[in-house]
């Protein structure tokens, strides 16, 4: 079990937003999740990865693919009071879920 926040560099994000962005996603996802598959996750240290992409088109292709096979997920939406311009998309977070699950989505994607 783990859980999955995919961030997009094309943003020049700095350190800092990036964490912010990723909480967010993380508790927006969780929220979204089954009990049941939380308690598991509970149960086996709360695993989490970062993964990266380019753009906000990846990161909404990997939305929809999230969304056909039902993993919870929920993007990050900025709402620009720092770094970024309003409402850009920044972080995808999903699950938790089965890692075999999780990767059949974000398998090919590198660690941020």
């Amino acid at each position: 079990m783990k859980q999955v926040m995919i961030v997009r560099t094309d943003l020049k994000m700095r350190k800092g937003k990036i964490a912010a962005q990723c909480c967010h996603g993380s508790i927006g996802s969780y929220k979204k999740t089954d009990s049941k598959k939380i308690k598991k996750w509970e149960n086996e240290a709360y695993a989490k990865v970062v993964l990266k992409v380019q753009t906000k088109e990846e990161l909404l292709e990997l939305k929809r693919l999230a969304d056909e096979k039902g993993i919870s997920n929920y993007l990050v939406i900025d709402a620009g009071r720092t770094q970024i311009p309003t409402s850009s998309i920044t972080v995808l977070a999903l699950g938790p879920d089965e890692d075999e699950i999780l990767d059949e989505v974000t398998g090919d994607l590198k660690l941020l």
